[in-house]
C-alpha cells in the first residue's frame, strides 16, 4: 500500500467503503476490536483492504499492514469473518520479524464488505450517530461470528441490517450501543443469553465534528486542509460573493457565501459545532462573534490579539449586549495553542490543534507528562440479563 493510502483520514476510509459497496470487488473491511497494552490505534480504527491488494486507512503505524493485505486473501476465499490476534508484547524477541515496539496484544477482526455494512456508512453520512454490533464469539447458539445489528439513537432500538427489529438479539445490548455511539467509541461485551455465551462488538460511529471556518483569506487554506485531514467536517464561510470559495478551499466539504446577520438563519449552530473566525474584517468578526455567542456551539476560535476581542465587548457593551461567563467560557481568542511558529502551516497547525484538544476534553500537554495510557480505555458496563 502507498503512503498516501495509509495516512487518510477515518472519514475517507468511511467514504471508500461507500464507494466500493457500489461495486462488485471482494473488498475485505479490518478493525481493531480490541487492544492489550500498548497501540498505535484503539479499537474501531478501520482499514479497507481490496482485491488488487491494496489498502486503505491504518490500523497500526504500519507494522502490519502488510501480513493483513496477506490475511485478507483467506478471507475472500472461504468468505467468512476471522479473528486475529498479533501479540507484540515481547519486542526484544522481535516476535513479527518488525521489531514494532508497540507493546501491545491486537485483535483484529476481518470480514468480507457486504451490503450488511451499508446502514453503518449511510447513517454515517447523515451526520447520524450508529453503533455496530458485530459477534464476535458465539459459541452454541443462533448467532455466531460475522452476525450484525444497529443500534439507531433516534430509534431507540437494535435492528438488523434491512431495518427490522432484531427479535434473536439480547435487548440489554441497546444501552451499551447507545453510551458507545453518542461518544464514538468501541468496546466488546461479554454475555450470556439464553444459555448462549456471546462476545460482542459494539463499535460507536459517531456523526463527524462540524468545524465552520468564517473567512476567505488564504491563511484559510491550510486551516480547512488539515482540520479535513483531522476528520472534522469542514464548512468554509465567505461574506464577500467574489470569491469562488470551492475553488480555493477544495478540501472543504461545503461552502456557504452569506452575512454576517445571516449566520443563525444559514447554518445549524449546536453543540457539536466547532467554529474559527478569522475574515480579518473587524466589523464582520464582531457581528459573527455576536452570533456564534448566541448559540449552543461548543468551541469559538477568534484570531488577533486580545485587545481586539476586548474592543468588540466594549462596543457590545454600548449596544446594551452583555455575555455571561457561561457564554464567553466557549471563546478562545487568541485562537490557538502556543507551539511558537509563525509561518501559515504552523498557524494553522496551532488552531487545529487547539480545537482538536477542545473536542477531545483535553488540556494540553507534552505525552512525557501524561500517567498511563496515552489513549483513554474505553469500557462500557456488561449488560445485565
Amino acid at each position: 500500500m502507498t503512503r498516501n493510502n495509509w495516512s487518510v483520514p477515518e472519514t475517507e476510509v468511511l467514504q471508500r467503503v461507500h464507494e466500493r459497496l457500489e461495486g462488485d470487488g471482494a473488498d475485505v473491511l479490518a478493525t481493531i476490536v480490541d487492544v492489550e497494552g500498548n497501540a498505535y490505534r484503539r479499537p474501531g480504527a478501520k482499514m479497507l483492504l481490496d482485491e488488487a491488494g491494496e489498502g486503505v486507512g491504518a490500523i497500526t503505524a504500519g507494522c502490519l499492514e502488510d501480513d493483513l493485505l496477506a490475511a485478507a486473501e483467506s478471507v475472500r476465499e472461504h468468505g467468512q469473518p476471522e479473528l486475529l490476534t498479533y501479540d507484540l508484547m515481547d519486542d526484544e524477541d522481535d516476535v513479527w520479524g518488525l521489531g514494532v515496539g508497540c507493546n501491545g496484544i491486537i485483535d483484529v477482526l476481518l470480514e468480507p464488505l457486504t451490503e450488511t455494512y451499508r446502514p453503518a456508512i449511510e447513517a454515517f453520512a447523515d451526520g447520524r450517530d450508529v453503533a455496530v454490533l458485530t459477534v464476535l464469539e458465539g459459541g452454541d447458539g443462533p448467532l455466531s461470528r460475522g452476525d450484525r445489528v444497529y443500534y439507531h439513537p433516534e430509534d431507540g432500538e437494535l435492528t438488523t441490517p434491512d431495518g427490522e427489529p432484531a427479535t434473536a438479539w439480547p435487548e440489554t445490548l441497546a444501552a451499551p450501543a447507545a453510551s458507545l455511539a453518542e461518544r464514538g467509541r468501541a468496546d466488546i461485551v461479554e454475555l450470556t443469553e439464553q444459555g448462549q455465551d456471546l462476545e460482542v462488538f459494539i463499535d460507536g460511529l459517531a456523526a463527524p465534528t462540524e468545524l465552520v471556518v468564517f473567512g476567505s483569506g488564504h491563511d484559510v487554506g491550510p486551516v480547512t486542509e488539515l482540520a479535513a485531514k483531522n476528520d472534522f467536517r469542514v464548512t468554509v464561510v465567505g461574506f464577500r460573493g467574489s470569491v469562488d470559495l470551492e475553488e480555493r478551499f477544495p478540501d472543504a466539504d461545503e461552502t456557504l457565501t452569506t452575512s454576517p446577520a445571516a449566520v443563525d438563519d444559514d447554518l445549524t449552530l449546536d453543540e457539536r459545532t466547532y467554529a474559527v473566525v478569522m475574515t480579518h474584517n473587524f466589523i464582520d468578526d464582531r457581528l459573527t462573534v455576536e452570533q456564534l455567542l448566541d448559540s449552543s456551539a461548543a468551541y469559538i476560535g477568534l484570531m488577533g490579539p486580545h485587545d481586539r476581542f476586548e474592543k468588540m465587548l466594549t462596543e457590545f457593551d454600548e449596544e446594551g449586549r452583555t455575555f455571561d461567563e457561561e457564554a464567553l467560557s466557549s471563546l478562545y481568542t487568541p485562537i490557538g495553542l502556543d507551539l511558537g511558529g509563525g509561518s501559515p502551516y504552523q498557524i494553522a497547525h496551532s488552531i487545529v490543534a487547539e480545537v482538536l484538544a477542545v473536542s477531545n476534553d483535553r488540556a494540553p500537554q507534552h505525552l512525557k507528562a501524561r500517567e498511563g495510557h496515552i489513549h483513554d480505555r474505553i469500557t462500557v458496563d456488561s449488560p445485565t440479563q
